[in-house]
């Protein structure tokens, strides 16, 4: 069937409504799987979003437990001052306390400026930052036992943490024999590190003082 040039003016809106319909069609379509994807996007955004969540509240129940479990002991090092800041004044003390319980000849001592410290021994803190102050004393003693005594009730149950690092002895009175007026036989040297563990700035911030 030929169409006339009549029969195409009639065609002529409907084609064009046709063709509008088409393209309504074609952009609906086009919107509705650009849909699909944003909503399948924003779906697996949620997901992830409460994996995340129920992976935090898993993580804050078990370090719940972790600091439940040894909080006492963690507050034991606190109170015995090895975690914190340093307590000169204390060491101090316990040296003259320890010093006059044994009934000691005289001490010297001096504590050097505090610095860093990262011993082979302590390769991972857990973000704490350990350091040391070096206290140099001298001490005239009797025998060899003073000095074990001394350093033995520093380092006690109760006492901070402490390492004898070097200790030279030498010999007052070349005769070796204890005098009956106590004299001093042997003279000490000695060097040993205070030690003290800093909290990490999370830690001191949820703590607080």
């Amino acid at each position: 069937m030929k169409l006339e040039q009549n029969d195409w003016k009639k065609l002529q809106i409907p084609l064009a409504i046709l063709g509008g319909i088409v393209v309504v069609v074609v952009v609906c379509i086009v919107f509705a799987q650009q849909y699909k994807v944003d909503q399948e996007q924003a779906l697996l955004t949620q997901q992830n979003q409460l994996n995340a969540a129920r992976q935090r509240y898993q993580s804050s129940g078990l370090e719940k437990e972790i600091i439940t479990e040894f909080l006492p002991q963690y507050q034991a090092l606190i109170n015995k001052g090895f975690v914190g800041e340093e307590r000169r004044i204390e060491w101090v003390e316990r040296l003259r306390e320890q010093h006059k319980n044994h009934k000691l000849f005289g001490i010297k001592y001096s504590i050097k400026q505090q610095e860093k410290y990262t011993p082979a021994f302590a390769t991972n803190l857990g973000g704490f930052t350990l350091s040391r102050s070096i206290m140099q004393f001298e001490l005239d003693m009797l025998h060899e036992g003073d000095l074990l005594q001394l350093t033995e009730s520093l380092s006690g149950a109760n006492a901070a943490a402490l390492i004898l690092r070097d200790c030279e002895i030498t010999r007052l009175n070349e005769g070796g024999a204890l005098s009956a007026q106590l004299t001093a036989n042997l003279h000490a040297q000695c060097e040993l590190d205070w030690l003290t563990l800093r909290e990490p700035a999370t830690i001191q911030s949820v703590v607080g003082p």
